[in-house]
């Protein structure tokens, strides 16, 4: 039996932020009733690439059953009252005020749905001046400073994948699963705010707190890193290695068993993380002839002998055939399967529900919830 078997679960979702919550609930066994709009959710229509199904689409919503509904009719909005008397769970990321329109505000939920634990998506604190701001991935890693601290010293830059969305819905996940936690103590259902901001904000605490309490501003190295050093690539004879050096004893190691200059640990230059840092190029002029003048196979040999942390670049093209990447099979609306990432902590028995199809399931959820 899987963990969430039994728990039902209303989304009215979009894009990636909620889907991305749902579809761990989905994963764990709950069902899920995804509502859509006539036309499909916004990221029905992001592509269609996964053998015309979009790529996000495809990724987020196995598992889920999906039920158009005019939630502008009042017969269509009855039909979700009556979901929601049932559910355990509903999820939504609508615009700010929209449920308040609807006439499902915070009041309304407590009164009629006291076991039901809504949480809901936003851009913003609804208690900042923020509150109504419009926020979309890449707008909230701009305004969290997520940005400021990424890409190189010349250009800032996004994280390449949804970042933003991706860390709300983890959050948002979590949070359900302690108000379920709660509710099985107390009998009682709760309304929960998760804001994408919040997330990012949470997620640049160091860099926060490294200029707070030392005035120092967090600059972008690109592929290395800020506040570690030596945490970067090294070009070799024919390639490059990715190096991590995190503590005194591994310096000592990488000098000793991979770089052959046991003199450089004894330096005074050198004698912390935090001198290193602050002497990166002295270091990086000692350490990457060194590196260029061995082959990428003799520097990785080096450094599993050493027990000092590495890595190799994977472009894109390659990370498919990655020796460490496991897989999930995933059946499309029309019954042809696609290859995922398996979701992390899922076994090898784990079996990832179908993606539906636009309103597969509307005339089931209707007969099952319909008004009498």
């Amino acid at each position: 039996m899987d963990a969430l078997e039994g728990l039902l679960v209303v989304a009215i979702e979009q894009a990636v932020a909620a889907p991305m919550c749902t579809v761990r609930l989905a994963d764990a066994g709950a069902r899920v009733i995804k509502i859509e709009r006539p036309e499909g959710e916004t990221a029905r229509n992001y592509d269609s690439a996964v053998k015309g199904t979009s790529a996000y689409f495809a990724w987020l919503n196995r598992g889920k059953e999906s039920a158009i509904l005019n939630l502008k009719d009042p017969g269509d909005l009855a039909l979700l009252r009556k979901m929601l008397c049932k559910a355990d769970v509903f999820v939504q990321n609508l615009s700010p005020g929209a449920l308040d329109r609807m006439g499902l505000g915070s009041d309304v939920i407590t009164k009629e749905f006291p076991q039901l634990i809504t949480l809901s998506i936003l851009g913003y604190g609804q208690d900042t001046p923020y509150a109504n701001m419009r926020a979309y991935d890449m707008l909230v890693q701009a305004e969290s400073g997520l940005c400021a601290v990424t890409g190189t010293p010349e250009t800032p830059v996004k994280i390449g994948v949804s970042a933003a969305d991706i860390a709300t819905g983890m959050n948002a996940h979590a949070a359900i699963l302690e108000a379920l936690i709660k509710r099985g103590n107390t009998g009682h259902g709760q309304q929960i705010e998760i804001s994408m901001f919040d997330g990012m904000a949470d997620w640049m605490a160091v860099p926060l707190l490294h200029f707070e309490y030392t005035s120092k501003e967090t600059g972008r190295y690109g592929l290395s890193h800020a506040s570690i050093y030596p945490y970067r690539p090294f070009s070799c004879s024919d390639g490059s290695v990715i190096v991590a050096v995190q503590n005194n004893a591994e310096w000592a190691r990488l000098c000793n068993t991979v770089l052959d200059r046991p003199d450089l640990k004894l330096s005074p230059d050198f004698a912390s993380n935090a001198l290193r840092v602050a002497n990166r190029e002295t270091l990086d002029a000692e350490v990457e002839p060194i590196f260029a003048a061995m082959s990428a196979a003799i520097a990785i040999e080096r450094l599993k002998k050493s027990a000092v942390a590495y890595a190799s670049y994977t472009a894109l093209r390659n990370l498919g055939t990655h020796p460490a990447l496991r897989r999930t099979k995933v059946a499309l609306p029309d019954g042809e399967e696609v290859s995922l990432p398996r979701p992390a902590g899922r076994g090898d028995d784990f079996q990832a529900g179908p993606i539906p199809d636009l309103g597969q399931h509307t005339e089931k959820v209707r007969a099952e919830f319909g008004l009498a």
